[in-house]
């Protein structure tokens, strides 16, 4: 029986936006410990605040104070804590009410005592960071409280050097597991060849090979050797060091459209100038130290090819 392949995965990339008034007066009141929401033009009180009424889609920009105390109105508890989660220890998600609020802010509870000391309807407060900087995270967490109301500021979401944007972090980690047709091509390329499979029907070679024809939505089974040469479709030009990846830039990737193949490829061009990567070029692989992938695409010395023989895949 053939090895079952898995890799773990990581998508991971920051998230910068700009913040308009209102997400700018929230942000900058939670590092001033200070919570705002907005109110609509029905009274309701909406936190986090808006900038159009969920109801009625009209333009909301009246802040309001809330306290820092709620009311629990539904919660699930987490077992285990993931990394970047707000305490590193089980903790309860929950919905709180703060109170002058009309809707829930979703955070953490510290909850010492586990699951069964948390109940919908407990009261809790904030708990801000030691260090804020005008982020969500500016809440550490809620925690348990049984002392009535706290006292509010009086601010009206005014306030100096407000935050006008965010950095976010954004991450997914999984573990790929490649189907029948995937494994093969993998396998074929550590023995440095290029397999893709054909489709029954239109007869097209896709490579990747995907199991399934993208065109007909058929299955395919049908194996098919190409390259290892092909031909440079399109390209762009990288200005920007990417994280972990040790290439000076600029450099070239592409789409490359292998002989034999009907679906053109992603790979970076090596060995030239970034500024003589053309549409039509010849390209070669040059594997990677210890096979298993082409580490990048060199010319081959051929002529270039004529633009019809690959319109088609452009």
């Amino acid at each position: 029986m053939p090895e079952v392949l898995k890799a773990p995965l990581v998508v991971e990339f920051p998230f910068t936006r700009s913040l308009g008034p209102v997400q700018s007066a929230f942000l900058t009141g939670l590092r001033e410990r200070v919570v705002l929401g907005v109110r609509t033009v029905d009274g309701r009180t909406l936190v986090p605040p808006v900038e159009y009424d969920p109801v009625t889609s009209e333009e909301l920009s009246e802040l309001v104070e809330v306290a820092g105390t709620g009311t629990v109105t539904t919660w699930a508890w987490n077992h285990e804590s993931r990394r970047g989660q707000p305490l590193d220890r089980p903790f309860a998600w929950v919905l709180v009410r703060l109170d002058g609020a009309d809707t829930g802010l979703l955070h953490a509870l510290d909850a010492p005592g586990g699951p069964d000391s948390v109940h919908t309807g407990m009261r809790v407060r904030v708990r801000w960071a030691g260090e804020r900087s005008g982020a969500i995270t500016d809440i550490a967490c809620f925690e348990p409280h049984d002392d009535g109301i706290a006292e509010l500021t009086g601010s009206d979401g005014r306030f100096e050097n407000p935050v006008t944007g965010i950095v976010a972090p954004a991450r997914l980690d999984y573990t790929y597991s490649p189907g029948r047709a995937q494994s093969a091509y993998i396998h074929a390329l550590a023995e440095r060849r290029v397999v893709g499979e054909r489709c029954p029907s239109c007869r097209k070679v896709y490579v990747p090979p995907r199991g399934a024809c993208p065109t007909c939505g058929v299955a395919t089974s049908e194996r098919v050797e190409v390259g290892p040469r092909g031909t440079v479709t399109t390209y762009c030009i990288v200005n920007i060091k990417a994280k972990n990846l040790d290439i000076e830039v600029p450099y070239v990737y592409a789409h490359i459209a292998l002989d034999g193949a009907d679906l053109a490829l992603h790979g970076r061009i090596g060995g030239i100038p970034y500024d003589q990567v053309r549409m039509g070029l010849r390209v070669e692989p040059v594997w990677s130290d210890g096979g298993g992938h082409p580490d990048h695409y060199r010319p081959t010395g051929e002529p270039d090819a004529d633009y019809e023989t690959y319109k088609e895949l452009l």
